[in-house]
């Protein structure tokens, strides 16, 4: 059966609980009990995660067959990716300089040394489902972004109360993201109740930020027993 709008609104919310914000590894960094050791563990991996974002992005465009939606998701790509190389403001440059503010260098994170198996495999599935599932599908997993925006702003107090060697210079790429991205999630949102007009859109909606969540989740377990691996 269709939902009204209201009731789809609440369904997708209601996976709020699944989001990777309640996950052990980003308690224990919010309560500052994480050691240099395992915040370098979670840059270097995360940042797989952020330099395919524009991948992910990228096959959504290809996919879908509206220009207008085609045009605005294309400020996705280029915040993460920037314009240009030398472009300090973008998503990739900002993570980096907090990689290198946790103690690692710039040539360890680019060369992916760091990333353990668990963490590209489920980053890829996730770039990989973007590329084969419809381009809605895609749009809809990309819903986690209504539940980051509390999360980065509770995350830039916390990690410059916790760990007092970590400047709001470095912690740039969540300074600049808090609105942005909740700017994006209204969006997204607006998107996929437009768009979602049956009950089967709907179900492979609600599935595919499901999905979303199950990946970031993995993320932080294999990035949880890397550090746990090397710690001992």
């Amino acid at each position: 059966m269709i939902r009204t709008a209201e009731e789809f609104v609440a369904e997708l919310r209601g996976l709020s609980h699944r989001y990777w914000g309640t996950h052990p590894f980003h308690r224990r960094m919010h309560a500052g009990e994480l050691s240099r050791a395992e915040l370098r563990a979670w840059a270097a991996n995360r940042w797989y995660y952020q330099c395919v974002l524009p991948m992910k992005d990228a096959a959504i465009i290809a996919n879908c067959p509206l220009p207008d939606l085609r045009r605005a998701w294309l400020d996705r790509v280029v915040y993460h990716d920037g314009r240009s190389d030398d472009d300090l403001d973008s998503g990739r440059e900002r993570w980096l300089r907090l990689c290198e503010a946790v103690g690692l260098t710039r040539a360890e994170v680019l060369d992916e040394r760091h990333v353990v198996p668990g963490v590209r495999f489920a980053v890829d599935a996730y770039v990989n489902f973007a590329r084969t599932r419809p381009w809605l599908e895609a749009v809809a997993s990309g819903l986690t972004e209504m539940f980051s925006g509390h999360l980065m702003q509770r995350r830039v107090t916390d990690m410059l109360t916790r760990y007092d060697w970590i400047s709001r210079d470095d912690l740039a790429y969540f300074t600049n993201r808090i609105e942005a991205v909740s700017g994006e999630g209204k969006s997204t949102l607006d998107i996929v109740v437009r768009h979602c007009v049956t009950a089967e859109q709907q179900d492979a909606a609600v599935a595919a930020l499901s999905f979303k969540c199950d990946v970031l989740w993995s993320v932080l377990d294999a990035i949880e027993r890397a550090a746990d691996v090397r710690e001992t």
